[in-house]
């Protein structure tokens, strides 16, 4: 039980910092959507559902096409496949309060690491609750 539980805080620190930094290259591709903005073009595709899921799909290949977001995202995508592994061999009533508590206090800090502006105090109540 306790090697699973080293890699229950590994999974929830894997999580918390590539979180963190995914939301730096998420902010990179909102900065890169907001200069290269432009009015949308009129309607003219007969579905806008279709129109819809064409510019979606296409903002979604441009995030992953940023690299500060792609990287992290496929290590946060193992360490999830890491967590799925570990469920079957430990009880949920453990693995999941370990990891998401881990996960939460490795985005704070990590945050804090990239500069961003945290709240100490509810971050630390956060990871008590």
């Amino acid at each position: 039980m306790i090697g699973d539980v080293e890699k229950m805080v590994a999974v929830g620190l894997v999580w918390g910092a590539t979180n963190a930094i995914m939301r730096r290259g998420a902010l990179l591709w909102e900065q890169a959507r907001e200069s290269t903005s432009r009015p949308p073009p009129p309607e003219t595709h007969p579905s806008k559902l279709h129109h819809k899921f064409l510019a979606s799909l296409k903002n979604w290949l441009t995030l992953l096409s940023i690299w500060q977001y792609s990287v992290p995202f496929l290590i946060n995508l193992s360490a999830s496949a890491t967590f799925f592994a570990i469920l079957g061999q430990t009880p949920i009533s453990l693995t999941v309060p370990v990891t998401n508590a881990t996960t939460f206090a490795a985005t704070a800090l990590f945050g804090m690491l990239l500069g961003e502006k945290t709240r100490v105090g509810h971050a630390l109540l956060g990871f008590l609750v």
